[in-house]
């Protein structure tokens, strides 16, 4: 660690390295296909996959292995080794242009949607070369897309790199038209900040619950929880701090540019932010990222929590995906510059993401829906369901002048002065940060709050990056078809705004009467994922992705059907799990704790003393009510359960059903455990407590 700046990255082929080891002509085809989107040519391939191997074997590698990222939202690896018999009965390695650019992983095994049958088995993966190849757990890792025999995408990497390319050759088209000649393209970069939980292995492989589902399903109130609001950027404690020591060399090593690491809002939440790069390149770091967490966290005697809601009672874990354009000479084009009333280009830009957003408000939704998020989104917790968009008081008061004939100021931040003499005059910023916004601008970039920690962030970027892609290419059209440019300009941001100011909003996004007022502009709040599934299937989303190649409708169908299957899997296997931990582990418990208390009754009154047992009589009652209560509960959810696995034919009906009927059981079920928790001995209780997981780390 002596020398940063030679360790960052020393696990990747980088650009440094392939400007080292490929021949010049090499090189410099390679980076017109990264940088122009160019068809690779099979001659640059083989050169270049002789120097990756290579370059492999000198750092010890001796497998390589196509890295991709299935429907089943983690990645996925076939490694291969570089080995090549010979006559004589010996080896050589060899890694062949064919073999970089191409695999066949089997096809049937992972998530279709109906797209392959079981006996369907080819796929294949293709090299996606904008995302350099690098080396993790000893073995070369080269990025790729994943598709079917018959070409439909079964990844999260395909639609993305489509959607990068649609909003670029749709942004081009605007800049052109404002003078820019000289840019290539144009690149959406995200910057994901990850929120997640760590506690004791010890305790977490004592629970049933956390090992099978990543959340618990039982646990009672804390005395303490996070009120104090002591937790939040609080001094990281020793253990904490070796883990995340380790963590950022580690994803430095594979380039990975994690910057800031601090404590969250809950006790044993912690977050890591990394750096902006281009969109593709950053979904394969957080990727990569959430597989480090895991590990390192194990090597620390610790396990790593990326469910959204591991824990009732205090915040749970999001992701907020930092989004921004920018082309590739440097311009951002979310940047607003000192006077954005006057700023044309931006505000063309700016307004075409708020009629992005509140056009296709349900289909955002969809993309940070999964089931744990259920327990963020719309629930005790911001973000809200509701799709909103914060801009903040200087660029609101500026769409508000142009919606009223023409904007012709800029509100200016200014200079706060502390009153201390010591301490210098800060610059003030323009406008005020809302942390209650699912969709905020936070100075050059929006930042969509909603996506869940253990999601990858793929689809809430190629989304955003569809949708907003249609509507520059509906005023690309317009524009160019303009006589008269500046005036055709102010007439699109008029109209944007008038029709679209309805999903801006500054307030508070957790109040209830914001949930009131967003039902009387007609926002949509698409409380939980199963219905916000449907919005993969309507006819709007389906054109906007057909148009733009980056789903086809045949492979929108099968994402809604994926997406199902998991829903239903994910709570079957919760019901399931608490029905095991239920009743195997705590009515085991509470009748282990009731027939002690009996005898302990029974033993006071046998000795013949005249003493006062109502205290044991009581508690005996109580205990032996919830007990009661919790048998009762189990029957009710097993009945649930029963009904659910044989709801067969209609998918979304059957999901609906897991929805409504058996995760609120499940909640009924666990308000009698944790009822018993409170008052079961404390050496009896099976579990370990949201005391123990939270505070003794």
């Amino acid at each position: 660690m002596s020398n940063l700046s030679e360790f960052f990255g020393s696990n990747v082929f980088n650009d440094a390295v392939m400007k080292e080891r490929l021949p010049k002509s090499t090189y410099k085809a390679l980076k017109k296909t990264i940088n122009e989107g160019l068809a690779l040519d099979p001659a640059v391939a083989e050169v270049v996959s002789n120097a990756m191997k290579d370059w492999a074997i000198e750092k010890g590698c001796t497998h390589f292995t196509h890295w991709f990222q299935p429907m089943t939202g983690i990645t996925a690896e076939k490694h291969d080794s570089f080995i090549s018999p010979t006559s004589d009965g010996k080896v050589i390695l060899e890694f062949s242009g064919k073999e970089l650019i191409k695999g066949e992983p089997d096809a049937s095994s992972f998530p279709s949607g109906g797209l392959r049958a079981t006996f369907e088995a080819r796929g294949y993966t293709a090299w996606d070369c904008t995302s350099p190849a690098f080396i993790k757990d000893g073995t070369l890792c080269i990025p790729t897309a994943f598709c079917s025999y018959t070409g439909e995408a079964l990844d999260k990497k395909t639609p993305l790199l489509k959607s990068m390319e649609a909003l670029s050759s749709q942004a081009m088209r605007i800049l052109k038209l404002f003078g820019n000649t000289s840019a290539k393209n144009v690149i959406t970069t995200v910057g994901p900040e990850q929120e997640y939980f760590l506690i004791d292995k010890s305790m977490y492989d004592k629970r049933k619950d956390l090992i099978y589902t990543g959340r618990t399903l039982f646990g009672a109130k804390p005395p303490k929880g996070q009120e104090l609001e002591d937790h939040y950027f609080g001094n990281i404690k020793e253990r904490i701090s070796c883990f995340m020591k380790e963590l950022d060399e580690e994803l430095w090593k594979l380039g990975i540019s994690a910057k800031t690491k601090h404590n969250e809002v809950a006790p044993a939440q912690h977050e890591l932010a990394p750096i902006f790069t281009t969109t593709n390149i950053a979904t394969d770091h957080n990727q990569l990222t959430m597989e480090l967490m895991k590990k390192v966290a194990l090597r620390h005697g610790l396990v790593c929590l990326l469910h959204e809601k591991p824990f009732a009672g205090v915040n749970g874990s999001g992701k907020h995906n930092n989004w921004s354009m920018g082309t590739n000479e440097g311009q951002n084009l979310l940047e607003p510059g000192s006077t954005p009333h006057d700023n044309a280009q931006f505000l063309v830009f700016l307004c075409a993401v708020v009629k992005a957003v509140d056009e296709y408000a349900d289909l955002l939704r969809v993309a940070a829906a999964n089931p744990g998020n259920d327990h963020r989104l719309g629930a005790n917790e911001a973000p809200p369901a509701i799709i909103s968009i914060f801009l903040g008081e200087q660029l609101s008061d500026i769409l508000e002048q142009i919606e009223n004939g023409g904007a012709t100021s800029s509100k200016q931040g200014g200079e706060l002065k502390i009153g201390v003499s010591t301490l210098p005059a800060l610059p003030k910023d323009s406008t005020d940060r809302n942390r209650t916004s699912p969709f905020a601008f936070t100075g050059n970039k929006f930042e969509f709050r909603m996506v869940g920690s253990s999601a990858s962030i793929a689809a809430a970027n190629f989304t955003l990056n569809t949708i907003v892609a249609e509507v520059l290419s509906i005023i690309a059209s317009r524009l160019e078809k303009a006589s008269d440019f500046d005036s055709e300009v102010q007439s699109i941001l008029t109209e944007i705004v008038k029709d679209h100011k309805r999903v801006i909003f500054n307030g508070n996004g957790y109040s209830d009467e914001w949930v009131e007022e967003a039902e009387k502009r007609g926002l949509p709040n698409i409380r939980t994922t199963v219905e916000s599934i449907k919005a993969l299937i309507s006819e709007k989303n389906l054109a906007v992705m057909e148009k733009h190649s980056v789903l086809s409708r045949v492979e929108m169908q099968s994402r809604y059907e994926i997406s199902l299957e998991h829903y239903i899997k994910t709570i079957n296997i919760e019901a399931l799990t608490t029905l095991e931990m239920a009743k195997r582990e705590i009515l085991p418990a509470a009748i282990k704790f009731t027939s002690e208390l009996a005898g302990s009754i029974n033993f006071i009154k046998s000795t013949g003393i005249a003493a006062d047992i109502s205290a044991q009589s009581e508690l005996l009652t109580e205990a032996s009510s919830l007990a009661s209560s919790l048998k009762k509960e189990i029957g009710i959810l097993e009945d649930s359960v029963e009904k659910a696995s044989n709801l067969h034919g209609d998918t979304y009906s059957q999901a609906y059903f897991y929805t409504f009927d058996v995760f609120k059981k499940m909640g009924e079920l666990r308000a009698a455990a944790d009822k018993l928790e409170a008052i079961v001995d404390a050496d009896i209780w099976p579990l370990p407590t949201y005391g123990e997981m939270l505070f003794k780390v």
